[in-house]
C-alpha cells in the first residue's frame, strides 16, 4: 500500500475526459490508460486504482450498464493491495460521513462521489449532494460530475449551468470563445 502522501484526488478530478476517451477500448485497456495517466502526477498505487476504478465505472455507464451494480466485478480488477480500501468505499451502505480520511484523498473522494450518485436520481440531485458532503467539494462535486453525466447523459445537465460555459482560446485571431456546441462537436471528433 502506498503511504497516502501521494494518493489525493487530483488524479480523478481530471479523469473524466480521459475516462470518455477510453471507454470504447474495454475494461483492460481503460483501466491500465488510467492507472498510467494518474501515475504521470500521482505516486501512490491508491491514485491509480481510484483512477481505474473511475474509468471503468463511466465505460460501464456509457455501455448504458449500471455501473454501481459492476463494482464488485470492477474490484476484482484492482490492485489487491488496494483493493480493501475501495471496497469499504464503494459498498452500497457506506456513506461519506463514515470516511476515516479526508475526502481530498482519493479513495474516500471516489466513495462520495459513487455515494452521491447512488444516493439521488438525476444529475443534479447527486452534484448538490457532492458539494453538501463539503471538504474538497470542488474535486469532489468534479468527479461526481463525471459519473453523473456518463450515468444520466448530457442532456440530464440544467441548461442554466451550461449556458455561461466558454472557452476563449488564446492567441485566435480574431478573438473566438468555444460554447456548449461547439465543445460538444470538439468532443465527438476526438
Amino acid at each position: 500500500m502506498g503511504d497516502g502522501r501521494a494518493a489525493g484526488n487530483g488524479s480523478l478530478m481530471r479523469a473524466t475526459t480521459t475516462a470518455v476517451h477510453f471507454a470504447g477500448v474495454g475494461r483492460a485497456a481503460t483501466m491500465e490508460a488510467a492507472r498510467r495517466i494518474a501515475a504521470l502526477t500521482h505516486g501512490d498505487p491508491a491514485a491509480w486504482e481510484g483512477t481505474a476504478i473511475f474509468h471503468d465505472l463511466v465505460r460501464i455507464a456509457l455501455d448504458g450498464d449500471d455501473p454501481l451494480a459492476a463494482v464488485p466485478e470492477i474490484l476484482s480488477h484492482v490492485d489487491p493491495g488496494e483493493r480493501e480500501r475501495y471496497a469499504v468505499v464503494l459498498a452500497p451502505g457506506w456513506r461519506p460521513d463514515q470516511a476515516t480520511e479526508f475526502n481530498g484523498a482519493v479513495w474516500p473522494c471516489l466513495g462520495s462521489a459513487v455515494w452521491a450518485v447512488r444516493t439521488t436520481s438525476s444529475y443534479d440531485e447527486a452534484l448538490r449532494a457532492a458539494v453538501d458532503v463539503g471538504g474538497d467539494t470542488d474535486t469532489v462535486a468534479a468527479v461526481t460530475s463525471g459519473l453523473a453525466g456518463a450515468v444520466h447523459g448530457m442532456d440530464a445537465i440544467p441548461a442554466r449551468w451550461l449556458e455561461p460555459l466558454h472557452v476563449p482560446l488564446p492567441g485566435a485571431a480574431p478573438a473566438r470563445v468555444l460554447r456548449v456546441d461547439d465543445l460538444r462537436i470538439l468532443a465527438e471528433r476526438l
